[in-house]
């Protein structure tokens, strides 16, 4: 039941909207994972100011004993429960949802704009781009996206969003405004003399950061894509000499502050493009096609799986419902001929597309071409889509997987629990065997999709939640899963973060003296847990068992 005492001081000290009805709370209940977590109070912020307020004054209510937190939320689209709270939700996208200034190479932004808006305006500055969107594209916000270090299809190429972050607006947890940004050597030494909290956080994470610097580089995850932890190791740059926060708050999941506006730097998009689509049925056959498409250097390089593909084609009128009717016919009559596959049931295990962009047509398709040379030893069915109106339909299933199974599965949920670890790919000849063979064990109806010239897969299986044998499957397979990850110097997470499932499987990741590391940045950032408690540091997996859904 909400504490009545800090509704009347959020309303008292707020600009924006503070509610706390049954219809409004349920609203953000729910995220795309595998949790429920009722908030008891929905605040909707106008802008850094009142995120100040909100977070001073939750701070005042917790030493007058009332026991409070704040979890920002943007889209909620995510999938580990990131956004999910049961005290009070600080909402974004209604007010703090302004894409403030696109310039040459850069943008600001605040954390509510959604990803599509936020492309729109860069790309009519000079087609620019932010190139680390993930596949959610047309339905996730910007503070998500900074805030989870997302990572989509263009990974490969362009790597994560940390790499774009240049400085972040941000609340403390005393409710003290501060920007993060490249800070030298000088400016350093002046920001640790202050008597702040500001202060105190750039003396205490340079001490740990020197005390600690051999085990920190050790622990730094060696493949190319990672959200798990707290993001020690890029906090420096050696080469630059430089000092910047702003690189761990990305990923950090609004633990440790909340973010109120963005810099991130852009790249000019490339005119032109051409796919090469690859159907493989022998998976042992992976491994070899992916280091023979790696040296062409495709931009992205994605896969999914026969599963995707079937229910792709079964629930084609509703993935084309979403679009305009000429655009929507046009792409309908392009599936003709996958829908003649699935007839004759010739559905690939695996469709590949690893798709090259260049500064003209010529060099984009040679680029796909060759990379088609090169695999034709192979003896592969493949394809070349010359432009990106070719390519459309791969795409769409491919950025829908995820959205069909959630909407369209019936008595059943799309369960992310095991969606995101990352391998390196020269382990696919011993990984995926003992992967598949792992799997098997269990009666799992799943799909596989993923950016498989990274080695970040999606395993989603569809699930009964509402079965306790099957909510016991996922506290068992979770941690085998991430044994096998974790021998072949994987992590358990690419993009898709902690949250609530993953942030007890940290040790197992990093060990125990790390784990220590991570909980005492929480304590330097956030003293009084007040920003989004149990994500990161200190989650449970009766914080799982707990938080599941019980029904669908």
């Amino acid at each position: 039941m909400t504490d009545t005492r800090l509704l009347e001081r959020l309303r008292a000290s707020m600009k924006g909207e503070v509610l706390n009805d049954v219809k409004t709370r349920a609203l953000f209940a729910r995220d795309t994972s595998i949790f429920t977590k009722t908030p008891e109070i929905v605040t909707y912020p106008k802008n850094a100011d009142d995120v100040s307020a909100l977070v001073r004054t939750v701070l005042g209510a917790r030493k007058d004993g009332i026991n409070a937190s704040v979890t920002a939320r943007s889209a909620g689209t995510d999938m580990s429960g990131g956004p999910l709270t049961d005290s009070v939700v600080a909402v974004f996208t209604k007010y703090m949802n302004h894409v403030l200034e696109v310039g040459s190479g850069f943008a600001v932004t605040e954390p509510g704009v959604y990803y599509r808006d936020f492309e729109k305006a860069t790309l009519a500055s000079n087609r620019q781009i932010l190139p680390s969107y993930p596949a959610s594209r047309e339905i996730a916000a910007m503070g998500g996206i900074v805030n989870n270090d997302s990572g989509g299809e263009r990974t490969l190429e362009y790597g994560k969003t940390r790499k774009y972050v240049e400085e972040v607006d941000v609340v403390l947890s005393d409710g003290s405004k501060v920007t993060f940004n490249a800070k030298s050597k000088e400016e350093l030494e002046r920001l640790c003399a202050l008597e702040t909290l500001e202060g105190r956080i750039y003396r205490d994470i340079r001490a740990l950061l020197a005390k600690n610097a051999n085990a920190i580089e050790n622990a730094r995850p060696k493949v190319s894509k990672n959200s798990a932890g707290y993001a020690l190791w890029e906090i420096e740059d050696k080469e630059a000499g430089t000092f910047n926060l702003a690189k761990l708050i990305c990923g950090a999941q609004g633990t440790l502050a909340l973010t109120t506006k963005m810099k991130l730097s852009l790249v000019r998009e490339q005119g032109y493009r051409s796919m090469l689509i690859i159907f493989l049925d022998d998976i042992t056959l992976l491994p070899d096609v992916v280091r023979k498409v790696l040296p062409f250097n495709p931009e992205s390089f994605e896969s999914y799986d026969d599963h995707t593909f079937e229910l792709a084609m079964k629930f084609l009128p509703q993935m084309l419902s979403q679009m305009g009717l000429v655009e929507a016919t046009k792409l309908g009559l392009s599936f003709i001929p996958e829908l003649g596959l699935v007839m004759k049931g010739g559905v690939p295990k695996l469709v590949l597309m690893a798709e090259f962009s260049e500064d003209t047509h010529q060099e984009a398709l040679f680029k796909a071409g060759a990379a088609k040379a090169a695999l034709e030893p192979l003896n592969l069915p493949m394809r070349i889509a010359r432009d990106e109106k070719a390519a459309a339909k791969y795409w769409k299933v491919r950025r829908e997987s995820f959205a069909l199974l959630r909407k369209n599965a019936k008595g059943l949920y799309a369960a992310p629990f095991i969606d995101d670890f990352v391998v390196p790919p020269d382990s696919y000849p011993e990984f995926m065997p003992e992967l598949n063979a792992l799997l098997a064990e269990y009666d799992l109806l799943y799909t596989i999709a993923g950016h498989i010239g990274n080695g970040n897969f999606h395993i989603i299986p569809l699930m009964d939640l509402s079965d306790p044998k099957v909510r016991d499957i996922i506290l068992e397979l979770s941690p085998r899963v991430y044994d096998l990850v974790i021998k072949y110097g994987g992590s358990t997470t690419g993009e898709h973060n902690d949250g609530i499932i993953r942030t007890p499987y940290l040790p197992q990741m990093f060990g125990d003296e790390m784990v220590s590391l991570f909980e005492e940045t929480k304590r330097i950032f956030d003293p009084e847990n007040i920003f989004n408690p149990g994500k990161k540091v200190n989650g449970t997996f009766a914080d799982i068992e707990r938080d599941m859904l019980k029904q669908v």
